[in-house]
C-alpha cells in the first residue's frame, strides 16, 4: 500500500464539488468543468447544476449555483496535486485571498473524495469533513453514484441526501438545450 502523498495508478474515483455565487454562476460552472477536462485521463462525468441557498454565508449572500463531477485523475498525479490545480483554476476564475469566512465567490472547487484516500493535514482533509451534511453537495452527487459511501462512513449518498437539513432553495437548473425548447 502507498502512503499518502504518494502517486496512485490512474483510474481512482475522484469527485469535485463546485459551487459559485459570484457572476455568471451557471456559465463559470459550465466553463470550469470544461477546464477540469484537462486534469482528467478521460472526460469528466458531470451532474446537473443545482441553485442552492448560501449556508454558513454572510447576511444577504447571492444564492449558489453548484455541481459535482467525477474526475479520473492522470496517472501519476496525488489528492495533493490535485488540489493545488483546483486552488490555481479558482484563481483563474477569479477567487481571491478570503477576507470574510464564506463570502460570495466566482468559483469554489473542493474535492470530496479520492478514492477510499483519508487525509487529514492542514492543507487537506478527505473525504471532505462536510460533504455528507450538504444537500447542495449530496443532490449532485446522487445524481452521479447514489450508492456511494464516503470512506469512513456507512450509509450511501443517497441515505445521506434524505437525512439532510432541508433546502427549499435546493432546485435543479434546466439543461441549457431545454430552455430553448
Amino acid at each position: 500500500m502507498k502512503g499518502p502523498g504518494e502517486p496512485r495508478e490512474a483510474g481512482s474515483p475522484v469527485h469535485l464539488a463546485l459551487g459559485s455565487n459570484l457572476g455568471d454562476s451557471p456559465a463559470i460552472l459550465r466553463r470550469a468543468m470544461d477546464r477540469l477536462d484537462a486534469l482528467a485521463s478521460v472526460p469528466v462525468v458531470r451532474s446537473s447544476l443545482w441553485c442552492s441557498t448560501p449556508v454558513d454565508c454572510p447576511p444577504g449572500s447571492p444564492v449558489f449555483t453548484n455541481a459535482v463531477v467525477g474526475l479520473t485523475p492522470r496517472s501519476g498525479e496525488t489528492p495533493e496535486s490535485l488540489l493545488r490545480q483546483l486552488q490555481a483554476l479558482e484563481t483563474e476564475f477569479g477567487r481571491r485571498p478570503k477576507q470574510i469566512l464564506n463570502e460570495a465567490r466566482p468559483l469554489d472547487l473542493d474535492l470530496i473524495r479520492w478514492g477510499d484516500e483519508r487525509r487529514d493535514t492542514a492543507f487537506l482533509v478527505l473525504p471532505h469533513p462536510r460533504a455528507h451534511l450538504r444537500r447542495f453537495v449530496l443532490a449532485p452527487l446522487a445524481e452521479l453514484d447514489p450508492s456511494l459511501c464516503l470512506p469512513g462512513h456507512t450509509r450511501t449518498v443517497a441515505e445521506w441526501l434524505e437525512l439532510a437539513d432541508p433546502d427549499p432553495g435546493l432546485r435543479r437548473i434546466p439543461p441549457v438545450e431545454a430552455l430553448g425548447d
